[in-house]
């Protein structure tokens, strides 16, 4: 990769700003926005239409030309990234191919079929144990590095068919490509490891347009075609799934664990709730998916088999009442029980959650005194 570095030595990015900026164009909550780090919020930077500008000149405050430079650096396969030093300065990182002819890539099998990697967004290739796997709110990790790098079985984020292969054993390992984006990276579980090679690199017809999740095609020594996976857009598509709820992160390489019988979603925005609760009812044997705001809560209930929702009232996205209806107005959902755990002991509260359609309104108090355990167990047994 060709590594370019453009600097200034103004008075850089004003984060605060800039952060101000992000919330008043309404593209991110205020409560969201302030916890984005430096990175994140200098994406912000580079999206179309995207200004701090006060006023708008012949040349500058339009919120085009970092949008040109970044869609340019991407159609090349590069990366671009933005460092600030207030007082001091701004710098664009640019990492851009050599050449779009050759690359020497990765070749893996997925779902009976060859794909490659770009050597140079590999950040590293291991084959996993499954007892090295751990599992936190329904997503299995491996820890790298001192770091947790989160495993997505690779037919789930490019919708192929499972090939039937047993992931059961656990003798055997899992091969896994970890992908670096920036500050982001994933641990992608693919099939099987089949070389490391250079490749021709061919462009899809245009008739076919941007093809997600793919950059280009190739051909083997053997003669085989294989597509070549666009890693950033591979990145954006696992966290658009995981952000909608739609990707259960729970892939089969965890389903060695002895799984419960009874299935219950817990749905809170507060991470200790949510892990007292997990905890509580793992202990006695259910199995326990996690949701952390009404809307995911909504897209997980729709995908998988429950026995019980256990449910929060406030909640970004969607509250506890909005999910309580949609889950009793769905035709193929309405039998599902529904327990709300609430912070605030208000008749109110108790009186809309009840009209509905949910069968039990508890305060948090309840894990103190077992109240949730023998909710549940009145509702699904043990």
């Amino acid at each position: 990769m060709l590594s370019i570095t453009v600097s200034d030595d103004g008075c850089g990015v004003q984060l605060e700003s800039l952060r101000r900026a992000v919330v008043e164009k309404q593209l991110t909550p205020s409560a969201l926005a302030e916890q984005l780090s430096e990175a994140e919020l200098l994406e912000f930077l580079f999206l179309p239409g995207f200004s701090t500008a006060e006023r708008v000149n012949e040349i500058a405050g339009r919120g085009v030309g970092l949008d040109i430079a970044k869609s340019m650096v991407q159609d090349v396969g590069g990366l671009l990234r933005a460092e600030t030093q207030p007082g001091k300065g701004l710098s664009f990182h640019f990492q851009l191919p050599l050449t779009l002819s050759v690359i020497r890539a990765l070749v893996v099998e997925i779902s009976g079929e060859p794909y490659a990697f770009g050597l140079t967004r590999i950040d590293q290739v291991r084959l996993v144990n499954p007892a090295d796997i751990t599992v936190s709110e329904n997503r299995p990790y491996i820890v790298v590095d001192d770091e947790n790098i989160s495993l997505v079985k690779a037919q789930q984020v490019l919708e192929l068919p499972e090939t039937g292969s047993d992931t059961t054993d656990e003798s055997a390992v899992l091969p896994v490509v970890i992908l670096g984006d920036r500050d982001r990276r994933y641990g992608i579980v693919v099939d099987r490891l089949l070389s490391e090679r250079e490749l021709v690199v061919r462009p899809l017809d245009p008739r076919f347009g941007k093809v997600q999740d793919i950059s280009a095609a190739a051909l083997t020594e053997e003669g085989w075609p294989l597509l070549i996976v666009d890693v950033a857009d591979l990145v954006r598509s696992i966290e658009q799934l995981v952000s909608g709820g739609g990707l259960n992160l729970l892939s089969d390489c965890t389903q060695h664990q002895t799984q419960p019988q009874k299935r219950v979603l817990v749905v809170d925005d507060s991470l200790t709730v949510r892990e007292m609760e997990r905890q509580l009812l793992q202990n006695h044997g259910y199995q326990v998916d996690i949701a952390v705001n009404g809307m995911e809560g909504w897209n997980t209930v729709r995908s998988g088999a429950y026995d019980l929702v256990i449910s929060d009232i406030e909640m970004p996205r969607m509250n506890g009442i909005e999910l309580v209806k949609h889950i009793k107005d769905h035709p193929q959902l309405q039998q599902i029980p529904v327990i709300i755990v609430s912070y605030k002991d208000r008749q109110e509260d108790q009186i809309a959650g009840l009209n509905a359609g949910a069968d039990y309104y508890l305060t948090k108090s309840s894990f103190q005194d077992n109240s949730l355990l023998s909710a549940v167990m009145d509702l699904i047994g043990s």
